[in-house]
């Protein structure tokens, strides 16, 4: 897990965050720790393994499920344009994401192709901390997340910082660990940087629908992430039923 000790006065204590992408066991245990300092006010984080979420279709989000093609297939692993923006139509509202891939070339062709064959439709914002990010990117079926968990894709350097608005993946403390899921930044987390986390693109309107995702922070009463990586969806509608979620995400491409 992240763990974060903030310079400032903004958060008082450590938060434990975790920046999951990969897969982990039943039992939400991490599979990597990374350590990542932020210079003066030092942050420490530990970054775990993403897991699998439920049912597509099953939950509040409502959309039909659909066929997700293999990692290895050829639909799946096409370049990217340049530049695309994705429009996530959320339980909240609408939110535009302006990919550009210059920044993560690896990065931006992996959610290319994520995005157009409808993995996040029906995912849920699963981890959401005041200040810190509101992470999603898992697939509504557990046996397309067993499938996805293992399909990671090589690191790209950093070179744009985690500030307010930017779309980052997640990853393990491992090099070449990222997989599917995401996370939007809250607010400056650019001692994300040193670690690795590059930036993929950046909100360009719906940062107020963000802002009002439902919390679901990190400890015994949040969601686990072993038991989304076995039940998905059904579990989170089960137990956290006041999630928000992706309804669908469309792709634009060279906007």
């Amino acid at each position: 897990m992240i763990r974060i000790s903030p310079a400032g006065g903004a958060l008082s204590a450590a938060i434990s965050l975790a920046f999951l992408q990969g897969c982990s066991g039943g039992d939400g245990a991490s599979d990597g720790d990374a350590a990542a300092s932020a210079g003066e006010g030092a942050a420490a984080a530990d970054a775990l393994e993403d897991d699998a979420g439920g049912n597509a279709g099953a939950g509040n989000g409502g959309s039909a499920p659909r066929s997700i093609p293999s990692p290895d297939s050829p639909e799946m692993n096409a370049p990217a344009p340049d530049s695309y923006s994705l429009t996530m139509a959320t339980s909240r509202g609408e939110v535009t994401i302006q990919v550009t891939r210059a920044w993560s070339p690896r990065g931006a062709d992996r959610l290319y192709n994520l995005a157009r064959h409808g993995f996040y439709d029906d995912a849920r914002f699963f981890r959401v901390v005041d200040g810190l990010v509101a992470q999603f990117g898992l697939n509504g079926d557990p046996a397309v997340n067993a499938n996805w968990g293992g399909s990671s894709i090589q690191d790209d350097p950093v070179l744009e910082s985690n500030t307010r608005g930017r779309l980052t993946f997640a990853a393990t403390s491992n090099p070449n660990s990222r997989t599917t899921q995401l996370f939007i930044n809250y607010g400056d987390n650019s001692f994300l940087d040193e670690s690795g986390f590059a930036p993929v693109g950046e909100v360009i309107s719906g940062m107020e629908v963000v802002d009002a995702f439902t919390r679901a922070a990190d400890g015994p009463q949040a969601p686990n992430q072993g038991r989304i990586m076995q039940e998905g969806n059904a579990y989170l509608d089960a137990n956290f039923p006041d999630l928000d979620y992706i309804v669908t995400v469309t792709v634009q491409e060279g906007s």
